[in-house]
């Protein structure tokens, strides 16, 4: 069983990008989205709240778009009517991640976590994050011995990101970002300045959020890495990823075990 988490001094508030349907993982969301695969009797979005919730983190907006009735009706049966907040992208089938962020722009304010809805985790991943070094904006990465056109690559300056994108030069790369940060109040202002710009931009709506991560690395330099090195964790873009992050899972301690009694359905 899950050892209860210390909470003291963690954010309260996270946001999961969970607009898409997925399509590289066809046939698996030809009607159903992606968050709502089953990874060993839970679904992915299940997975990623209980963990947060086990860490102390109550406050929870999903923004979601395909089969937008499906994921809030099975939010509600799990977690309860309104326990956790639900905001619709209507832009899911034209744009990036980049206009999910935008729609749930206002709730990004002091400490937040920022996750991506196809990220899979064990939740000592997270407790790393949480643990971290307080900086203005935090990547969890991790490393490996070499790395695909689809990896969100990383370069670094000790443990100061200076890049993040997936078309860095490979002699440049030292990890890839899992798609998970965290945010403090004044990275948090820096993020939602630069989402504003970027959106009158006529690309906004084919970027991804971390292009703007890799402007704010540039030009501000505080932007920071925390290794998730050793840690499980999986995404989900295509039908062979579902079959690894299934079999990683197995290992895996269930979040719900170290939810407070009152919090779980």
């Amino acid at each position: 069983m899950l050892n209860q988490v210390n909470t003291a001094e963690r954010p309260r508030r996270a946001i999961i990008l969970s607009a898409g349907q997925g399509r590289r993982l066809l046939p698996f969301t030809e009607s159903l989205p992606k968050c709502l695969l089953d990874v060993q009797g839970q679904t992915v979005i299940e997975w990623q709240i209980d963990a947060l919730l086990a860490a102390g983190i109550r406050d929870i907006r999903v923004v979601v778009g395909y089969a937008a009735p499906q994921v809030e009706e099975r939010l509600a049966a799990r977690y309860g009517a309104g326990v956790i907040r639900p905001v619709f992208n209507p832009f899911y089938e034209v744009a990036d991640n980049l206009a999910s962020c935008w729609m749930v722009r206002q709730a990004m304010q002091d400490d937040f976590l920022l996750l991506n809805g196809d990220t899979l985790f064990d939740l000592p991943v997270l407790l790393r994050l949480l643990d971290a070094p307080d900086h203005p904006i935090t990547l969890a990465i991790d490393r490996k011995s070499h790395y695909d056109s689809d990896d969100m690559k990383v370069c670094l300056e000790g443990d100061r990101l200076t890049r993040v994108g997936k078309t860095l030069a490979l002699d440049t790369v030292n990890g890839e970002s899992i798609g998970m940060m965290r945010f403090n109040a004044e990275g948090a202002v820096l993020f939602r300045t630069a989402l504003e710009q970027c959106m009158y931009s006529q690309d906004s709506l084919k970027r991804w959020y971390l292009s703007v991560i890799d402007g704010i690395a540039q030009h501000s330099g505080k932007v920071f890495v925390q290794s998730v090195e050793g840690l499980g964790w999986g995404e989900l873009d295509f039908p062979l990823d579902l079959e690894s992050v299934r079999n990683k899972a197995r290992s895996w301690g269930k979040a719900a075990e170290a939810i407070p009694l009152p919090l779980r359905q």
